[in-house]
């Protein structure tokens, strides 16, 4: 029910990746009697695959997150999570109030042992290679030893989506020098630097986020929301500017099969929505988070995210790597 757009955006997501998914079940949780309406014509077979669990509640972008876990227990958004701690679901998909999710996230969910707070994480839009970047707006203020969690977490899930043995890590900073950023930052990167399981290459400035510097890139999430947003708004203005270009420039328009062809794979490269979807690493359990200003194919790709972190069974992986690596260490 979440998301500027709530169903109206939501349900055309979900029945898209439901006709193109033929194992996937999904159980809809808010207002059944608008939802029931807006997915009718879908087909006999896709329905089937579509349950609801009926709720009139619905937690806010106004709602303040420290009161969510009292008034709002018979939400669309407490009864999803609800719903994955029970494991009646596999994972959950909200465009919803982020603060609230994590709230809600942390106390019916639990956070893995060892693993101080849940991080947000999505890939960098418009990067050379894929690359991760956490956490992305879920703790504005972290400590070195929280940044250092957010760099083994984001190793291991690096490692278990790419099959890639030697993932590399860095630590986004103001400068590549060692003696630059707070003091936070510094002791961070010394934790990273002595723990042999990770493959840390040192400080990353912005700029270099987008040429593969590194798999995986930490920061805390004030910076990391800043960051992502502008990078979705870079993406969204190089996209439009070319394809403006393209309309009025008279050689181009000649050149029309080569242009189609250039503006679809830079389209595909740096397309914002490709990239929504950002996972609650560190919980017990798979939250996807969506932006709120999703349109249906950003929602869509959030939904599979959820698939992927089903199929990899993230949660379980993370807390079984953590323990390991945190022993060690």
């Amino acid at each position: 029910m979440g998301g500027d757009g709530g169903i109206d955006i939501t349900l055309p997501a979900t029945l898209q990746v439901l006709e193109n998914t033929p194992d996937l079940s999904v159980i809809l949780v808010g207002d059944e009697s608008r939802m029931g309406g807006a997915v009718s014509g879908a087909s006999a077979e896709v329905r089937a695959r579509l349950s609801f669990v009926h709720t009139e509640a619905v937690i806010s972008d106004e709602d303040r997150p420290e009161n969510v876990l009292r008034s709002g227990k018979k939400s669309s958004m407490y009864v999803a999570v609800e719903l994955v701690k029970n494991g009646t679901a596999q994972a959950m998909v909200s465009a919803g109030n982020t603060g609230a999710l994590l709230m809600m996230g942390r106390h019916l969910l639990k956070t893995i042992q060892r693993i101080q707070k849940p991080a947000i994480v999505t890939t960098i839009p418009g990067a050379s290679r894929q690359s991760l970047l956490l956490d992305v707006g879920a703790n504005p203020d972290c400590s070195a030893h929280q940044l250092f969690e957010f760099a083994v977490m984001g190793s291991v899930l690096a490692q278990s989506l790419n099959a890639k043995e030697a993932v590399t890590v860095g630590l986004l900073n103001i400068g590549s020098e060692q003696y630059k950023g707070t003091e936070e930052v510094r002791a961070a990167a010394d934790l990273m630097q002595r723990c042999p399981a990770l493959n840390y290459v040192g400080f990353i400035e912005a700029n270099a986020l987008f040429e593969g510097a590194a798999d995986v890139v930490v920061c805390d999430g004030f910076v990391g929301n800043v960051m992502i947003k502008a990078s979705a708004g870079v993406a969204n203005m190089v996209k439009n500017l070319m394809a403006e270009q393209v309309s009025r420039n008279f050689l181009a328009r000649l050149s029309g099969a080569f242009s189609a062809s250039v503006l679809v794979h830079l389209n595909a490269q740096i397309n914002p929505h490709r990239f929504n979807g950002a996972s609650l690493l560190g919980l017990q359990g798979s939250i996807i988070k969506s932006h709120g200003n999703a349109t249906a194919e950003g929602f869509a790709y959030a939904i599979q995210q959820a698939i992927s972190e089903i199929e990899y069974a993230v949660p379980q992986l993370i807390a079984k790597e953590v323990a390991a690596i945190m022993e060690a260490h």
